[in-house]
């Protein structure tokens, strides 16, 4: 099934998210308009994370915004708008923004990591991912999938957001 412009628009869209049988994800949260949005970047991606906010400066205003460390101190500076700042990634703060996924506290990450050199917290990183996969959380990691995202229509509508039922991993027989 293709979507033209005019489908996005009408009531009936989210139903063709829905699988015929749900299986596993048949539970949902509500993305408000206001989003809460969380923003990393290590440090050589840091100027591109900067850049990219200051040029959507005025839908990120519109938004609660979380972001780690020092990211945090200057996203506030660029955007001259209020961030909630956690610790530093390595220091924590990775493992403070999957937390706050697993809790329902945020709706998206942008994330710009630097694919072309190690970190000493690779393993925070693939963690944080990995929850926010499980936990069915929008991620841009680069800055083509950031402008799709803040541009989308449904950055401006709630919307239901589909979410995993665990309780039969949570309720298995463990030996």
């Amino acid at each position: 099934m293709y979507l033209s412009a005019s489908s996005l628009l009408q009531e009936d869209y989210f139903s063709i998210l829905l699988p015929r049988k749900i299986l596993i994800m048949n539970e949902f949260r509500t993305m408000h308009q206001v989003k809460r949005i969380a923003l990393v970047a290590h440090d050589k991606k840091k100027p591109d994370l900067l850049d990219w906010a200051k040029y959507n400066k005025d839908v990120l205003s519109k938004h609660t915004l979380v972001a780690t460390g020092t990211t945090g101190n200057l996203l506030e500076k660029t955007l001259e708008t209020p961030v909630f700042k956690l610790l530093s990634g390595p220091l924590g703060g990775d493992q403070q923004i999957g937390a706050m996924i697993a809790e329902g506290k945020l709706d998206m990450i942008i994330f710009f990591w630097d694919p072309m050199e190690a970190q000493p917290h690779d393993s925070d990183v693939k963690a944080l991912l990995r929850v926010a996969v499980a936990w069915n959380i929008i991620i841009a990691c680069n800055r083509t999938t950031a402008d799709f995202v803040l541009t989308s229509v449904l950055m401006q509508e709630d919307i239901p957001i589909y979410t995993p039922n665990y309780s039969n991993y949570l309720n298995r027989k463990v030996v």
